[in-house]
């Protein structure tokens, strides 16, 4: 299959579209002004149920839908359409509601680093141990969440964009950071860069003999959204040669990959993608956030966990929707996210229970959310750090006071103090 992208300007060509209503395609095209939108050929055309797009969990996933904005946000957008309104009119005023949706969430500007005075701004250090690295050639993806907590790098606005290009850089700040054993390239999707480009940077990082780099992470929607990345596109088997040189040279490569639903496992061809990937040594762990709209279904990830197993794959975490961009419109409070946890993690057998979560990836660090209890007679969370900006507060369970509304760490109060630890 040839790939084939729909984006804004050209969504209205997908033959599929003559099911929507007219106010369902002006509603794309009001929301889509604001918060990103891409799909392509493989997605239209192999996952999204067209008798029940409504519905349908891939649809939602990938097209935007009206309450995705508030009232007054898709209401602003929609009088500047309806009257005709310039490009620049239009642009702005997407901007400044981007501006509101709080673009860059949990302290991401803080996790940028210095290297000899100079800012690295393709690069976040929040753990000890990690590096993100954001290779400015891999700043899209094949198809954009509806739900991305990254999609400022799509909007076209600089000053909200992480990416770089020198690998020397990244190269000299290993160096000097030796707690770091693992290297995520992320973005966007690293995975839409061509192989080559892709192998010389791994060809600089294998040829530096790092001693601390231990693991290469691939942050990437690709098996999800795109399988023939891995099967037919031209350079799908270079690609493959890479994985297999970074696992021959000694290091581990773990594929991070996001499958939000089991609808995206429905194909021969991410199965066969699956495959291949896992035939060159790498390991492939599965994440996805809890969505209300899209998987707040704890039977459905209790299939989906046993079916990646099957597949050879390994269920790495469950998290909580970022409070960003469309946060309202998919958001699940804290306790629905345990319950719905806490109801898959029981139905699966312990093969299945590597995942790890509900987990938000907050500012101090990713919080599990590990129950709600009762503690002297008052009802409260119980939090625990899985990561942490200080990793001496990794595993120090601490206790909130029982909000049923919440639905972030921000939204909490501590329970038995007046601050919680970290923030002493």
């Amino acid at each position: 299959m040839k790939y084939r992208a729909y984006t804004l300007k050209t969504f209205k060509n997908i033959p599929q579209i003559s099911k929507l209503s007219d106010e369902q395609i002006f509603d794309i095209e009001v929301v889509g002004e604001v918060l990103p939108f891409k799909a392509n050929n493989y997605v239209v055309d192999e996952l999204i149920d067209w008798d029940n797009f409504e519905n349908d969990p891939i649809y939602i996933l990938t097209f935007p839908q009206k309450d995705m904005l508030s009232a007054e946000h898709y209401n602003r957008m929609a009088e500047l359409i309806r009257s005709g309104a310039s490009r620049p009119e239009i642009t702005k005023a997407a901007n400044q509601i981007r501006m509101e949706l709080n673009p860059n969430p949990a302290g991401q500007v803080h996790n940028v680093p210095e290297l000899n005075g100079e800012k690295l701004v393709g690069i976040q250090h929040k753990y000890d141990e990690t590096m993100l690295f954001f290779p400015s050639q891999g700043q899209t993806c094949h198809a954009y969440c509806t739900f991305c907590f990254r999609w400022p790098q799509f909007t076209g606005i600089d000053e909200l964009k992480f990416a770089m290009k020198q690998v020397d850089l990244i190269i000299e700040y290993l160096r000097q950071n030796p707690s770091i054993t693992d290297l995520l390239f992320t973005g966007g999707d690293p995975m839409v860069m061509k192989s080559r480009v892709f192998e010389q940077y791994i060809d600089a990082i294998l040829a530096a003999e790092i001693p601390n780099l231990k693991t290469i992470r691939i942050g990437t929607k690709t098996l999800g959204y795109w399988p023939y990345r891995y099967t037919s596109d031209d350079d799908a088997q270079q690609l493959l040669d890479v994985f297999k040189k970074i696992h021959d040279n000694g290091l581990n490569l773990s594929i991070m990959a996001h499958f939000n639903h089991i609808n995206e496992m429905s194909t021969e061809a991410v199965e066969q993608a699956v495959k291949n990937i896992r035939a060159t040594g790498a390991v492939i762990r599965t994440q996805s956030p809890l969505m209300k709209h899209l998987n707040f279904d704890a039977d459905m990830w209790a299939r989906m966990w046993r079916k990646q197993v099957d597949w050879g794959m390994i269920p790495y975490y469950m998290f909580i929707a970022r409070e960003t961009g469309a946060q309202e419109y998919f958001a699940v409070t804290l306790e629905e996210a345990w319950n719905i946890f806490r109801k898959a993690y029981s139905q699966v057998s312990g093969v299945c229970r590597t995942v790890r979560g509900p987990s938000m990836s907050a500012n101090p660090g990713k919080v599990q959310v590990s129950g709600v209890t009762e503690i002297n007679g008052e009802k409260v969370y119980v939090l625990n750090f899985i990561q942490g900006r200080d990793s001496d507060w990794v595993g120090r369970p601490f206790f909130a006071k029982y909000d049923p509304k919440a639905l972030w760490l921000d939204d909490l109060k501590p329970a038995f103090a007046d601050k919680f630890f970290y923030e002493e």
